[in-house]
């Protein structure tokens, strides 16, 4: 039975654990500073639930990484109604600033007048599209808001291993080399589709090179918005060796039409997994570029080695 001054006599004691010493000594956990900008998920084509609901996931992921993260969503797209625009959320955000500082000064606290970006805009784009992201830059020259705009998420490797699982998700690779078992429907050849035109594949090429060393099959990247493309890529392959194709959509969902992934694959005459989606590793490298662009970097999120 306890006492008022703690457990009663011949009762253990728990002691707290103390805390690990040296380089082995787990870090202490990330949070957002207090007042920090929003980060702003700018979200391309053209909003609808499935939209929102990807959009929401995704910022989901960002907030359990950095609690305390105000997190919001903004459509290139929007109608300010059901999807506030980009412009519209950036400038509330700005609103918002401006009161809780007037609010505090009414109140007599002695806080400093907020200056620096009042946003951070993070494009929810796997690749570079040109026109999307000016898009995105007249969005946030309308909003007359003090924002930064970062790049896009990719190249990275947690890319690669997001479209290795989405692959074996759809049985066209095998999900784990080091396990003996085969793949009936395993593609032997691999069409990187992205949009962006040269640009864009070019990057998507990079990111391309490391699903490859995944797979241990070849990966050659190709653009869905010009003509023939994929085709050409498609024969390339075939040409090469590769009988078995797969087409991975370098995308995250919304940027286009869900038809011209179905138009690429007839085209190809292949099967296609499934776009990226709200994939963990997409929250986490939206993040990335957040803390990046304030200087709060945490480690960068790590991709699962190829096995």
């Amino acid at each position: 039975m306890s006492t008022p001054t703690g457990p009663a006599s011949g009762l253990p004691v728990r002691m707290p654990r103390p805390r690990q010493p040296g380089r082995h000594r787990r870090p202490e956990p990330l949070v957002a500073p207090e007042d920090a900008p929003a980060l702003v998920l700018a979200v391309p084509g053209k909003p609808s639930s499935a939209t929102r609901s990807l959009a929401e996931e995704v910022v989901s992921i960002a907030r359990s990484e950095l609690p305390g993260l105000d997190a919001r969503i903004g459509y290139l797209d929007g109608d300010d109604e059901e999807f506030s625009s980009l412009t519209s959320v950036l400038a509330h955000a700005a609103e918002e600033r401006t009161a809780r500082y007037e609010q505090a000064r009414a109140a007599g606290s002695d806080v400093k007048e907020p200056d620096g970006p009042v946003a951070v805009v993070v494009p929810l784009l796997a690749g570079p599209d040109s026109a999307l992201l000016r898009q995105v830059r007249q969005a946030v020259m309308d909003s007359r808001v003090a924002a930064e705009l970062t790049d896009v998420l990719g190249p990275h490797p947690l890319l690669a291993e997001a479209l290795h699982v989405r692959l074996s998700e759809a049985g066209l690779a095998r999900a784990d080399r080091a396990r003996l078992f085969t793949v009936a429907t395993a593609a032997d050849g691999i069409i990187l589709a992205s949009v962006g035109g040269d640009e864009a594949v070019q990057a998507a090429g990079i990111t391309g090179m490391l699903l490859a060393a995944r797979l241990a099959v070849p990966v050659m990247a190709a653009a869905l918005d010009q003509e023939g493309s994929i085709a050409s890529v498609a024969e390339q392959l075939r040409n090469a060796g590769s009988q078995q194709l797969a087409l991975a959509p370098y995308l995250i969902g919304p940027e286009i039409d869900a038809s011209l992934v179905e138009e690429a694959a007839k085209e190809a005459d292949c099967p296609a997994s499934e776009p990226l989606g709200p994939y963990p590793a997409i929250g986490k490298l939206a993040l990335a570029k957040y803390t990046t662009a304030l200087g709060i970097a945490p480690q960068q999120p790590q991709s699962t080695p190829a096995r």
